[in-house]
């Protein structure tokens, strides 16, 4: 995580556990000159558009008395997902075996994008298999991990439903 992105993530932990939540991760983005903070919370029962409105107005009331980003910007407030992001070394152990993309920040043998399968982690790096290659990657150098969900057709309704472990 950058510098910036770890000093929001230090400042807004406290207020969102105190609330009930993990902070599962957060991207400070700079679309357009106007920056989005986008925050992930997670909670073992789900979150609930109502649990992330929570959420904004007390971060927000934070971020307003300790005035982080200078400029005017965007928050955002969410769950993970289904096809979640990655952002912590503890959090790519939970998704171990199940596909991922990563995409790195500087090329890597000759490539900057990655999509396999996590087989887990080697001291300072993600291990994924990509056609039967394991590729050992810097977790410093990745810029975006997101876990690929895996679908499979509802037999019944012809729907797709998600494969749970």
């Amino acid at each position: 995580m950058a510098g910036k992105e770890s000093r929001l993530s230090e400042l807004l932990t406290p207020t969102v556990e105190s609330l009930g939540f993990e902070l599962w991760g957060l991207e400070l983005l700079s679309p357009n000159r106007r920056p989005t903070l986008r925050l992930y919370i997670e909670r073992d029962n789900g979150v609930t558009v109502d649990d992330c409105a929570l959420v904004s107005r007390h971060v927000s009331s934070v971020l307003d008395v300790e005035d982080p980003i200078q400029s005017e910007y965007t928050l955002e407030v969410s769950s993970p997902g289904i096809d979640r992001l990655v952002f912590k070394p503890q959090q790519y152990a939970l998704y171990v075996g199940e596909p991922i993309e990563v995409r790195l920040r500087f090329p890597y043998e000759g490539r900057r994008k990655f999509r396999g399968w996590l087989m887990g982690l080697e001291n300072d790096d993600v291990v994924v298999r990509v056609d039967d290659h394991d590729y050992l990657l810097p977790l410093n150098q990745i810029d975006r991990a997101r876990v690929q969900p895996r679908l499979t057709p509802d037999s019944k309704s012809g729907a797709a439903t998600t494969v749970e472990n």
